[in-house]
């Protein structure tokens, strides 16, 4: 069991460098109110003075504080605490009062024998991270003391708590001092040593308020009342001791320190621990055996063991996970640069073909999150330009009166007798035009994928590309370029694809034939439907008459228009010309620039019908032509833009980037990226050393 509490030191030796926050190691944290003895229980468990002193606060840094038990007979026992190189030297075996010593991990290998060089060193070191004011730093000091006189223990000496800033301490400095403390008793492997004066009441003690709030039952507690002296005459600490005021799990521990008047007399702490059990013996005969520095050391030595013992396979497996980790998070950094030209060619191999795979499916990295690449390209192919397209109204933005004003346009002077074809011709064009936009946008939304899946292959695919950023906005550049040079291209046959639409209006298509041929049987029998309405009275001739006499007024024939005219110059003939122009219906010879042209009116039966005509023809072209344009868009994109810049990356990188000139450019790590690597694998090897260091327990030391 002895064993543990120095493997304990050796980890922390080992994480000091790195960071031991992150392996939680079992300790021993000091914690109390500024002034109420922390510092002093310190130096009566070692035995000697050797922590700075003072009123208002002293302690502004941890002081992470292993107590090392020697044989005085064989010290050459602690060689595997120090370097071995400082015993060959010969001083510890010859030096004045070789018997204790002290160490500091940031003086390396020097060895101080005289306690007081501790504290001065103890105070230099303090001043040069927290400032000779009265700020904290969170930053530990590591002190090893090797003594025949002291128990195997490892604690931690926190600043103590305040309330009010003093002096030129900042104004937060409360908070800081709370959260220095928090930081280390957090830690679920840690005893709370909670330190209070006796002269206080135990029910406002900080120390224990502050333990209880990460340990609210009080296992990993135990209690420290200090200054059993100088309580009000009249008054002791027998419940106090006894547990009953406040219970502590793992026991409460009377202590009586040394007085400043003792201090300052350099009263030794050999001679205070004797008087404090003459004190303990005459004060509380029936709990001395209970209290005291003796028994505090000789409890906190056993509570830190069993402590050790129960968190070590725990922290086995922890260690063991952590290194996995690093050695995985290593290996994603990478090893060093050697061969530039390889790597180079290499990365923009990985790229090319990730890129490419991407597009495919065939990526390693498949994404669950949203369509990406190909799976995209896809989506806006047949989802979003599909019914983008569908969604356009073959007839949209064409009223019967614009298809009526374009049959009477397209005959020009001489009234038709028929729906005149280049109508239907005009009007067509007019509709098939508007599939352009949507093709275009169909370009632009598969180039702007294209963009995309270079993020996601240096995001997912080529980790390695994030160490060398100058490699990999040259690549994201030459890609860019690349995409940039391939847009007009497709642009320009989709334009194509449509303008080859309106080239040549194909009124033979089989499809459209077929549609005309339905047409054509439609008309007639809604005439024949028409003709069967007619009342039976009226006579068949008169019938055939009236209707043409109708189609022809309708048509407007050159008899049908001469007998209006006439009929209208005959009526009037008896009336005063009016100066007031009259409606051209009227068949009065009128100015047209004057009269605005009616824009809706009821139209005839026969405008009506040619209107129908063209709308049904230009619905059922329409239709041929939209589907046309989905089909040979995706086509014309996949082989213009997609394709080749699948098939021409490669060469276009290695054209581009390839280059002598620019191997050091392009392949200089990101300072971050090689700071990160280095750390990783200190801790690594830290990890790796902690394993060994566990590993060497034998399992019978366990329990």
């Amino acid at each position: 069991m002895e064993a543990l509490i120095p493997v304990i030191n050796k980890l922390q030796d080992v994480f000091n460098t790195v960071g031991a926050d992150i392996i939680q190691l079992p300790q021993i944290a000091v914690v109390g109110t500024q002034s109420s003895g922390k510092s002093s229980v310190l130096e009566s468990l070692v035995g000697k003075d050797l922590l700075p002193r003072g009123t208002g606060i002293v302690t502004r840094r941890p002081l992470i504080l292993q107590l090392v038990n020697v044989d005085p007979e064989d010290r050459r026992k602690t060689g595997e605490e120090n370097d071995p190189n400082v015993w060959k030297n010969g001083r510890l075996f010859k030096g004045v009062d070789g018997e204790e010593w002290g160490k500091f991990l940031h003086t390396k290998n020097k060895i101080y024998t005289d306690f007081d060089e501790i504290r001065q060193e103890i105070e230099i070191e303090t001043e040069r991270i927290s400032g000779n004011n009265k700020g904290i730093s969170d930053e530990p000091i590591h002190l090893k003391i090797f003594s025949p006189h002291v128990v195997n223990l490892t604690l931690v000496d926190l600043p103590g708590i305040t309330k009010v800033p003093v002096g030129d301490q900042p104004k937060d400095i409360e908070l800081q001092i709370r959260e220095l403390i928090l930081k280390y008793i957090s830690n679920p492997n840690c005893i709370i040593l909670a330190v209070t004066a006796a002269n206080t009441d135990m029910a406002t003690s900080e120390a224990l308020k502050v333990a209880r709030e990460v340990d609210p039952d009080g296992r990993r507690t135990l209690a420290v009342v200090t200054k059993l002296d100088l309580m009000d005459a009249g008054t002791d600490a027998m419940d106090v001791l006894m547990g009953r005021v406040i219970p502590v799990k793992l026991g409460l521990i009377g202590v009586v320190n040394r007085s400043q008047l003792d201090i300052n007399n350099k009263k030794s702490v050999v001679d205070s621990i004797r008087d404090e059990h003459a004190f303990l013996q005459k004060k509380y005969p029936s709990l001395a055996n209970r209290n005291g520095t003796k028994y505090l050391a000789r409890t906190l030595n056993r509570l830190l063991m069993h402590h050790i013992r129960d968190c070590l396979p725990e922290l086995k497996t922890r260690i063991n996970v952590l290194a996995a980790q690093y050695q995985s998070l290593l290996g994603s950094y990478g090893e060093p640069v050697e061969d530039m030209s390889a790597t180079l060619l290499q990365l923009i191999t990985k790229f090319a073909t990730e890129y490419c795979n991407t597009i495919e499916g065939t990526a390693k990295y498949i994404e669950t999150a949203e369509l990406c690449g190909g799976a995209r390209i896809c989506y806006i192919f047949h989802e979003t330009f599909g019914r983008t397209l569908e969604s356009v109204d073959p007839l949209g933005g064409l009223t019967t009166i614009d298809v009526l004003t374009a049959i009477r346009n397209a005959t020009g002077p001489r009234p038709a007798l028929f729906v005149p074809e280049v109508s239907f011709e005009l009007l067509v064009k007019r509709q098939v035009k508007r599939l352009e936009d949507p093709s275009l946008r169909c370009v632009e939304l598969v180039h702007e994928e294209m963009q995309r899946i270079i993020q996601h292959c240096s995001n997912y695919s080529t980790q390695e590309l994030l160490r060398f950023p100058k490699l990999h906005d040259a690549i994201v550049e030459v890609v860019t370029s690349l995409l940039r040079k391939r847009l007009p291209v497709t642009n320009e046959m989709v334009h194509n694809l449509v303008a080859i639409e309106l080239a040549y209006i194909n009124t033979k298509h089989p499809d459209f034939a077929d549609a005309c041929g339905l047409m054509n049987n439609n008309i007639e029998e809604q005439r024949r439907n028409r003709m069967r309405e007619l009342p039976s009275a009226v006579p068949r001739d008169k019938m055939a008459g009236g209707a043409q006499g109708e189609q022809e007024g309708g048509m407007g024939t050159w008899r049908g228009m001469l007998k209006k005219g006439d009929e209208g110059q005959g009526e009037d003939k008896n009336k005063p010309q009016s100066s007031i122009p009259a409606s051209p219906q009227r068949g009065y010879a009128v100015n047209l620039l004057d009269v605005p042209v009616p824009v809706a009116r009821k139209l005839s039966a026969r405008e009506q019908r040619d209107c129908e005509v063209i709308e049904r023809l230009i619905k059922s072209y329409f239709l041929i032509v939209r589907k046309n344009i989905q089909d040979s868009v995706p086509k014309a994109v996949m082989h213009f833009l997609v394709n080749h810049v699948k098939d021409s990356l490669q060469s276009e990188l290695v054209g581009q980037l390839y280059k002598p000139a620019l191997l050091d450019d392009l392949l200089t790590e990101s300072e971050d990226m090689a700071q990160r690597r280095n750390e990783a694998a200190d801790m690594l090897k830290a990890l790796q050393k902690a394993s060994h260091v566990i590993a060497e327990i034998r399992e019978t030391h366990l329990w």
